[in-house]
């Protein structure tokens, strides 16, 4: 008896799981019909009243192959879905245009006589993970490194902007002076005086940073912290402004023959460029100082302390950037924890009549 057992446990150890399944079904109806009861057979085994006749219905439709579980999709696939040429079309176009949608990939699929709807596409998508925009250029990065062929422009620039390289990348440059970072910046609203601005400038080489606020944001703003504040100091040490960044905005932008900022930057010599349109990323430096004096003046200030003239403020954040300039240490790329004011003076150009030259940093 006991040798019967074992081989008995050994048969159903070496059983699938269907086989074991089918065998439990198969004993439901057996003890269904032993005890003339169903409810009392399926209380028993754990099967609800439904299941009991499901089970039998198959069972007496197609015998014991009625009791084995059929897993969803294993009927084949769908009589609707795509042909496999539409199929390779709609991957191809994938790699080509990744940032196209469903409904532009079958515009376009359209035009060159491949007739396929939107949710055709999407479902080619599904079945090969390219559901989101994220996951068609992670494919098509893949692409790129399994086989080599010439990529399109809009490839390039797609993998540009997604390429996680792309995204660290920084402004580039030489020297002091090289790229100066201007920005008009909203401070708040002052009782008494209406609103606040600021008018913010920052060497993007060494970070050493100027600010003056106003109650305008004008092109005769801009310029008065150009000439009162920046020029005289780069001029105090022998420097020269090379480039000026700036955005769009009114106070930096116009005609280049009747605008006040234009003209001033035109009398001085400086090369003008603007950042891309809503694209402050661009312009990252002076960005990136607002929210330092977000962080550690303007909201610390006007929290402790009460305003009650401009002059106040700009006396302020005077004593802010001169402890910004001279006394903290700078955690920016290529900085090494030294101060704006050591990386100004350590990338000064060793000779003002070269300014092709490169200049390195000072470890």
């Amino acid at each position: 008896m006991k040798l019967l057992r074992l081989n008995l446990s050994i048969k159903e150890t070496s059983m699938t799981t269907a086989e074991k399944v089918s065998r439990r079904k198969l004993s439901l109806l057996d003890l269904a019909a032993d005890l003339s009861n169903v409810s009392r057979a399926c209380k028993l085994m754990g099967y609800s009243r439904q299941q009991f006749y499901e089970i039998r219905r198959n069972y007496q439709t197609y015998g014991s192959a009625g009791l084995v579980d059929r897993l969803p999709g294993a009927r084949g696939p769908h009589p609707n879905r795509v042909d496999e040429a539409v199929e390779q079309a709609i991957l191809d176009h994938c790699l080509a245009h990744p940032s196209h949608g469903p409904i532009r990939v079958a515009h376009e699929l359209m035009l060159k006589g491949i007739q396929v709807s939107s949710g055709g596409v999407r479902g080619v998508w599904s079945r090969h993970s390219l559901l989101t925009k994220h996951e068609r250029f992670l494919r098509l990065e893949k692409s790129v490194r399994e086989q080599a062929f010439e990529l399109s422009d809009e490839q390039i620039r797609v993998l540009e902007r997604f390429s996680p390289e792309f995204r660290e990348r920084h402004i580039e440059t030489r020297h002091t002076g090289d790229l100066v970072a201007v920005d008009t910046f909203f401070v708040g609203t002052l009782k008494g005086v209406g609103k606040v601005y600021l008018q913010s400038v920052i060497d993007c080489y060494s970070r050493y940073a100027w600010g003056r606020l106003y109650t305008n944001k004008l092109p005769v703003t801009a310029v008065h912290v150009l000439n009162e504040d920046v020029l005289p100091f780069f001029e105090e040490h022998n420097a020269k402004i090379s480039t000026v960044l700036s955005d769009n905005g009114r106070e930096f932008c116009g005609r280049p023959d009747n605008h006040p900022y234009e003209l001033f930057l035109q009398l001085e010599e400086i090369e003008h460029r603007t950042t891309k349109v809503r694209r402050p990323q661009s312009n990252g430096f002076v960005e990136r100082l607002h929210r330092t004096l977000l962080d550690e003046h303007f909201r610390i200030m006007g929290r402790t302390k009460w305003y009650e003239s401009l002059d106040e403020m700009q006396a302020d954040l005077e004593a802010y950037l001169k402890t910004y300039n001279y006394d903290r240490p700078h955690q920016g790329r290529n900085m090494l924890g030294r101060t704006p004011y050591t990386v100004f003076i350590d990338g000064l150009p060793k000779n003002n009549d070269s300014d092709t030259e490169d200049y390195k940093l000072a470890a």
